[in-house]
């Protein structure tokens, strides 16, 4: 499988960085300190797989254990407490950022879930909680309602789809990089294009009263 080659640890430490990215980016948003700053881009960019090594035991989890992605997360935060102000429409660029942390750890989350021996089932829901979650943990800290929630917008559903097509490729044997990476740039793709085109999940059923 993948576990022989340097390609999830690298995916990771991305996803990482563009997480903690976003999450900087909306805590100077909220005009938070320099504190806030580092610990929203800490809990944007960690907080998925926080909840994922907990939920597959696999401990003590990488987000307070391993230098470099903590190390990542800080930079990432850094790199937007200073430059931020050369950024425009900054809620636009954390949608994108966030797109792309949301495909990264899909993908990150789903692959470590079965390397860990997990069901499919419980694969997929792995996968779409480390793509989720540093994004929901973000909302909460800055006092929005998380995205995955909001105005239903496809936020979950592009992170299940690119769970189930990474389980299926890896029962089918298949889990290369290359492959990989095109499950990474359709999970994206598919929530950047569903903001472009307004594209909603149904909402609660209006039957006849």
């Amino acid at each position: 499988m993948v576990a022989d080659i340097p390609f999830e640890p690298v995916l990771e430490i991305v996803g990482v960085g563009v997480g903690a990215m976003s999450g900087a980016l909306a805590a100077v948003r909220k005009q938070f300190d320099v504190f806030g700053i580092f610990v929203l881009g800490w809990a944007a960019g960690l907080g998925g797989g926080l909840l994922r090594d907990v939920l597959i035991g696999a401990v003590p989890p990488v987000g307070i254990s391993d230098w470099r992605l903590i190390t990542t997360a800080l930079v990432g935060a850094l790199v937007m407490y200073f430059f931020h102000p050369r950024l425009q429409r900054a809620r636009r660029f954390i949608v994108v950022l966030d797109a792309g942390a949301l495909a990264v750890f899909t993908v990150v989350g789903t692959v470590k879930g079965l390397e860990y021996g997990t069901t499919p089932v419980a694969a997929v829901i792995v996968g779409v909680i480390t793509g989720a979650g540093g994004g929901v943990l973000r909302d909460l800290l800055t006092g929005e309602v998380p995205v995955v929630l909001h105005d239903r917008q496809l936020y979950a559903v592009p992170a299940l789809l690119g769970a189930a097509a990474t389980t299926a490729l890896w029962f089918a044997g298949r889990p290369t990089p290359l492959v990989l990476s095109v499950v990474v740039v359709g999970v994206f793709a598919l929530r950047v294009a569903s903001l472009r085109f307004q594209l909603h999940a149904p909402g609660p059923w209006r039957g006849r009263t």
